[in-house]
């Protein structure tokens, strides 16, 4: 609004020193949404290892599985001369002194890392960690475990976890298209690695999925169940119609979350017409019981995202499905800056529909303090991604904390920042817990990286540890 001032024989204009509302420009803010960045599959082709590659061979499902990297030597025919010696040793040296997944990659995953550093690619960063990418002093917390969050503790049958009211996890297998360093259940996918030898499950997997089926059929309470493993896209689409259609017949069952990190790994899988013909016969039924079905990802950072990615999640939708949700995990030099978490969560939600979720703290399993972040870490991201996307797309930061669950970070009930100790408090009881009369009242413990904390928080757990090593 502009004030005419009326002053005897003049009339003078008076301009406001106030910024009208609605025009602080994009470059004054401190992320800029790019919305006309170019969207393109890299080309694989620019890899040594994959310079005679045709498209047709690139998105074929089987090629992928065919041509998955298992060892450094196929790591090497891919990478050639871009990878550095420096960077092969390392892995080398992280794959027999540290890492708890054995090495797994599509090559669908390996075209989105950036060969020209790769010393510094986000990707490889968790994929491919060398041991120079771990902490020296802590590179496991004192509290950390194999099963961080006690889930077999809670199996009500083998692989089923039931840890919440009215929901409860399948682990259908325990094998992936991928496997990922910082996994939380790495005490059971993958195969052995020298510093871990991995459970396995007991019961032979068509009675397991039996005995989880009539658990579910006697527990009325649970009306919600994320069908995961494992990475359902290593499950024949027969046995996942199968067991779905089945949680579908139950009446108390209203919500099915199909859990994959493969639909961004080996989005070819997705677009292959027998898994898209079970996938749309159960969204068909899905409709017809009056049952939720969705599917969620896991995507840690927009390079990830490509067009075939974005093909095979939007299939997802026009079949049916409710919804392509992303629950990614914070983990840091890979998504824990404000820039790299909203880039990330533009590209799933503009390019390729799948809503961002949630980002969980990364869990305390042993090896993985190099990639978590201190709860006041993940406060902070939390506060600077907040306004720029819909609400309705923002996502959650999450802590798990043992026998708690999922909270938001800023849900704490006090925080020691010294020695880094957080304290969370629950409303309901896990199945452990059910003649223990204190699980309400009592306060439970989550721990921030050592290296986050100061010199006299680090003394304390050097005092207090057992082996910080």
């Amino acid at each position: 609004m502009i004030n005419e001032v009326v002053n005897m024989n003049e009339t003078k204009t008076v301009r406001p020193t106030w910024k009208p509302a609605g025009k602080v420009g994009a470059s004054e803010q401190p992320f800029k949404y790019h919305f006309s960045r170019e969207f393109i599959e890299p080309d694989w082709r620019r890899l040594p290892g994959y310079k005679d590659v045709t498209r047709a061979e690139w998105e074929t499902a089987l090629w992928q599985r065919r041509h998955t990297v298992k060892n450094l030597k196929e790591l090497s025919a891919v990478f050639g001369n871009l990878l550095p010696d420096s960077l092969l040793a390392g892995i080398e040296r992280d794959i027999r002194e540290r890492a708890t997944m054995s090495l797994l990659i599509p090559p669908q995953m390996l075209n989105t890392m950036d060969e020209k550093d790769l010393w510094n690619d986000p990707v490889r960063l968790y994929m491919l960690p060398a041991f120079e990418d771990r902490n020296p002093d802590w590179p496991s917390h004192p509290k950390s475990s194999r099963d961080s969050l006690h889930e077999a503790e809670m199996w009500a049958v083998e692989g089923l976890t039931h840890r919440y009211p009215t929901k409860v996890l399948a682990e259908m297998l325990s094998t992936c298209p991928q496997y990922c360093g910082h996994c939380t259940r790495m005490d059971l996918v993958g195969n052995d690695v020298p510093q871990v030898t991995k459970l396995k499950f007991q019961i032979p997997q068509k009675d397991r999925y039996e005995q989880m089926l009539e658990y579910l059929r006697i527990t009325p309470s649970v009306r919600d169940v994320v069908v995961s493993g494992g990475d359902l896209a290593n499950l024949p689409i027969g046995q996942v119609e199968s067991f779905v259609s089945a949680l579908m017949d139950l009446p108390n069952i209203k919500d099915i979350r199909l859990a994959t990190k493969g639909l961004m790994g080996i989005p070819q899988h997705f677009l292959q017409d027998e898994v898209l013909q079970g996938l749309e016969r159960l969204a068909k039924k899905a409709r017809e019981r009056g049952v939720d079905i969705a599917v969620h990802t896991h995507v840690n950072n927009a390079r990830q995202v490509t067009p075939l990615v974005a093909k095979a999640a939007k299939k997802l939708l026009e079949i049916g499905f409710r919804d392509v949700r992303n629950q990614g995990v914070l983990l840091r030099g890979v998504n824990t800056s404000p820039k790299e978490l909203l880039d990330l969560c533009f590209t799933l939600l503009d390019q390729a529909k799948i809503m961002p979720y949630y980002f969980y703290q990364c869990d305390m399993i042993p090896n993985a303090e190099h990639w978590r972040l201190a709860i006041h870490e993940a406060q902070q991201l939390q506060h600077e991604i907040m306004g720029y996307l819909p609400g309705f797309a923002t996502p959650r930061v999450v802590c798990d904390v043992p026998f708690v669950g999922k909270r938001w970070v800023h849900q704490l009930k006090d925080y020691d920042r010294e020695k880094g100790i957080s304290y969370w408090t629950k409303n309901y009881k896990t199945g452990i817990e059910t003649d223990d009369a204190e699980a309400l009242t009592r306060r439970y413990e989550y721990y921030d990286p050592v290296y986050t904390l100061p010199a006299s928080g680090q003394d304390w757990w050097r005092g207090h540890a057992v082996n910080p090593h």
